[in-house]
């Protein structure tokens, strides 16, 4: 049996996660069905995923690749400020601003950590296998490659989840989302969040005068505007307050996506003798708190401790899934709570909900914020 271990899925979570296993001592091949690297839009680290970052060794190249920002001012629609920190008390909580960068550009910096021809592109898995004998991945072609364990970092509609816990079932959250970037910067006072509602925008400063936005409404399922997502989103909130309407106006149509939110049933099982999941594969979440890509870096830095504590690998695995299991069930709901209040039926009602969540005690609405974006996952001694 090959003492190789074998990822599925080329994404943040995978190349995470082989850096992190690669850096344990152990061999890795990392398997995308793609030609190459993902294009993408930005993502938001907060210091949870810095914090992982470092412990994957990259975490001053992180930075130095991103906007930094403080929590952003949360505004009606209309421009009145909800909720606006004061300066510094985001840093104070949680231990540095957030960190947004080009998703392009964290997967580069991974995959230069791993050894030359870790990753191989073009190659889709279409078969996992796990018995007494091995563990192996069959490929499209043909090929059929023996490995030490395999692990699933190939998102929602993960073969290695199907693998260990059959057909997957998704349910239709009832809004749809937009990410886009305007080639037009913003001042960092109005990096935030502006809502109306059962509507959402928003913007963040991105490193080279660029502005990263994101966008959500209540929507049928399966929607697409026929003259355009730009020109749509443009009539919606050409009345909102500055800086949307100026965003939009400096985006162009090529770089704005469009996705339905759905919920995905909960796993009966993350792990199973030499396999695993991670990411996406294993708890996907509702974008709301920003925490899918974080999520999956902290992932890869308990799954890399446990196989170093643990004599066997699916021994490790089953440590991994413990540790994991309350933390990420927590960031999972926490994300569908926030949606469902922000497109509660009627608008009305999800707008009232949405100013009612600014006006939570400060207290409250930090140590909520602690809990979630300043966890630190190497620290395993206190996050057991």
């Amino acid at each position: 049996m090959s003492d190789h271990i074998a990822v599925v899925g080329a994404g943040i979570a995978g190349l995470a996660t082989a850096v992190a296993i690669q850096q344990s001592g152990r061999d890795v091949v990392v398997l995308d069905d793609r030609d190459g690297a993902s294009t993408g839009y930005a993502i938001t680290l907060w210091p949870n995923a810095l914090a992982a970052c470092d412990a994957l060794g990259v975490g001053d190249e992180v930075r130095a690749a991103s906007a930094r920002v403080e929590a952003g001012t949360m505004r009606w629609h209309d421009g009145r400020v909800l909720r606006e920190p004061p300066s510094g008390q985001f840093t104070e909580a949680v231990g540095e601003p957030v960190a947004v960068t080009d998703r392009n550009q964290l997967l580069a910096i991974l995959a230069d950590r791993l050894a030359p021809g870790t990753v191989r592109y073009g190659a889709r898995v279409s078969n996992v296998r796990d018995g007494l004998h091995g563990t192996s991945v069959e490929l499209a072609d043909g090929q059929s490659l023996t490995a030490a364990a395999v692990i699933g970092a190939d998102g929602v509609g993960s073969l290695v989840a199907q693998y260990l816990n059959g057909p997957l079932a998704f349910r239709y959250a009832g809004y749809t989302a937009w990410r886009g970037i305007a080639d037009v910067p913003i001042p960092d006072e109005l990096a935030g969040l502006t809502v109306g509602p059962g509507v959402e925008f928003g913007h963040l400063p991105l490193s080279g005068g660029r502005t990263y936005w994101f966008a959500a409404e209540r929507s049928m399922e399966a929607q697409r505007a026929h003259d355009g997502e730009i020109e749509y989103l443009a009539k919606k909130f050409g009345e909102w307050a500055d800086p949307i309407p100026r965003l939009l106006s400096q985006s162009r149509e090529s770089s704005v996506l469009r996705g339905d939110i759905y919920d995905r049933g909960r796993l009966r099982r993350v792990t199973g003798g030499r396999v695993v999941l991670v990411g996406d594969a294993a708890h996907p979440m509702r974008p709301h708190l920003g925490q899918g890509g974080c999520q999956s870096l902290e992932d890869a830095v308990v799954l890399s401790a446990a196989v170093s504590e643990r004599s066997s690998l699916p021994s490790a695995f089953r440590e991994y899934a413990r540790r994991r299991k309350s933390r990420t069930r927590t960031v999972v709901n926490r994300s569908r709570q926030i949606g469902n209040a922000t497109f509660a039926r009627p608008a009305a009602l999800g707008g009232l909900l949405t100013r009612a969540s600014a006006r939570i005690p400060a207290a409250v609405f930090w140590r909520q914020l602690r809990n979630i974006a300043g966890y630190n996952a190497s620290d395993l001694t206190v996050h057991p």
